[in-house]
C-alpha cells in the first residue's frame, strides 16, 4: 500500500500549500500526473471533483464520473483522474452548465473561480520562452506546458496570449510593458492586482523586478517572473471574488 501511495498518492500533510484541501481530513490525497503543470501548480481532477466541488463522495464515485468524459479541461474531455489542472486552465462541466477558471487567491491557493460560458471560451497563457523551428516559424513555450507555432515572431517572453478554446488559436496578445495590468503569482503579494509602473533591469545576478501600483495608489516590488499580464488598462478576466 505504501508503495502504491508513493506513485499516485500523497499524504495530505505533505501536500503543497497551493492545494485548497484540509491536511487533517483523511490520510491520503491524489497527486497530479506529470505533464502540463508541476505538482505544486496543479490539482488532480479527482481532488477537484471530490474535495473542492463535492460532486462525488469518494474516490470510486469521482473516478466513475471523470471516466464518463463529462469534465472538460480547456475544452477537451479528460478521463484520467490524475490529470493536472492548473493556473489559468478552464474546467467545464457541460452537463450542469458550469465553468471555472483556475486562479490564485491571496494566500497562494489554487481556486476554482466560476465564469460564464462566454468567458470559458478563452484562456490566458504566459510565454515562458520561444524557439525557432524549421520553415521559419517560431514556437512559443507557454506556462501551462503547451507549445504554439506562429508564422511571425512578434512575441516576447513574459507576454501573455489569449487562446480560443478548444481550438487554441491566438486571439489577442497582452504585452509585458509599463502600464499593463498584472496578477501576481508568487511571493507575499500573490493574488494581488496592479499596473506595471516600471520594469527594473538589474545587470547583476539578481533577478529582475517590477514596480507595481495598486488601485489605491500603493506600490510594491515583485519579481518579474511573478508578474502575469491579465490585460492592458484593465483585467480581461473576472477576478472579483478571488481578490475580495
Amino acid at each position: 500500500m505504501a508503495k502504491m501511495g508513493s506513485r499516485k498518492h500523497l499524504k495530505r500533510y505533505k501536500a503543497p500549500k497551493s492545494w485548497p484541501i484540509h491536511p487533517k481530513e483523511n490520510t491520503w490525497t491524489v497527486k497530479p500526473a506529470p505533464g502540463t503543470h508541476s505538482i505544486k501548480d496543479s490539482l488532480s481532477l479527482l481532488v477537484i471533483v471530490r474535495d473542492i466541488l463535492g460532486v462525488a463522495d469518494n474516490a470510486r464515485e469521482s473516478k466513475r464520473l471523470i471516466n464518463t468524459g463529462n469534465l472538460l479541461v480547456d475544452g477537451r474531455a479528460k478521463k484520467d483522474y490524475k490529470f493536472p489542472v492548473g493556473f489559468m486552465d478552464i474546467l467545464s462541466i457541460p452537463r450542469i452548465e458550469e465553468n471555472y477558471r483556475i486562479l490564485l487567491d491571496t494566500k497562494g491557493r489554487l481556486t476554482l473561480h466560476p465564469v460564464s460560458a462566454e468567458d470559458a471560451e478563452y484562456k490566458l497563457a504566459k510565454i515562458m520562452n520561444k524557439s525557432h523551428v524549421k520553415g521559419g516559424k517560431t514556437q512559443l513555450h507557454l506556462h501551462d506546458g503547451r507549445n504554439v507555432l506562429v508564422d511571425e515572431d512578434e512575441y516576447s517572453t513574459y507576454d501573455v496570449i489569449s487562446l480560443s478554446i478548444p481550438e487554441q488559436e491566438i486571439k489577442d496578445t497582452y504585452k509585458f510593458e509599463e502600464g499593463a495590468t498584472i496578477l501576481v503569482t508568487g511571493g507575499k503579494h500573490t493574488g494581488e492586482i496592479g499596473k506595471i509602473q516600471e520594469i527594473i533591469v538589474d545587470e547583476s545576478s539578481k533577478p529582475n523586478t517590477v514596480l507595481i501600483e495598486k488601485a489605491n495608489n500603493d506600490t510594491f516590488l515583485t519579481l518579474k517572473d511573478y508578474a502575469f499580464v491579465i490585460g492592458r488598462d484593465e483585467p480581461v478576466i473576472d477576478l472579483l471574488e478571488v481578490n475580495q
